[in-house]
């Protein structure tokens, strides 16, 4: 994928970084058998996917490419 810009955005970033905190927050309390604090981390994956697509509609991620006129897919 040389020259792609596929993930390389301010949505995609911060989604990606707040579900990453959300897995360690996870994972760190399951090892505790901490069954709220797991569900406090999982809450927070939801919430990185929520917050990078709030973003990509608010035009911070990728935009799509533009189709020719008269090209149907």
């Amino acid at each position: 994928m040389a020259g792609s810009s596929h993930g390389h955005t301010p949505a995609a970033w911060t989604g990606v970084i707040i579900v990453f905190i959300g897995f360690c927050v996870a994972g760190a309390f399951m090892v505790m058998a901490n069954a709220i604090g797991f569900w406090v981390g999982m809450a927070v994956i939801a919430v990185g996917g929520l917050v990078g697509g709030a973003m990509r509609l608010a035009g911070m991620g990728q935009r799509r490419p533009q189709q020719p006129a008269g090209s149907e897919s």
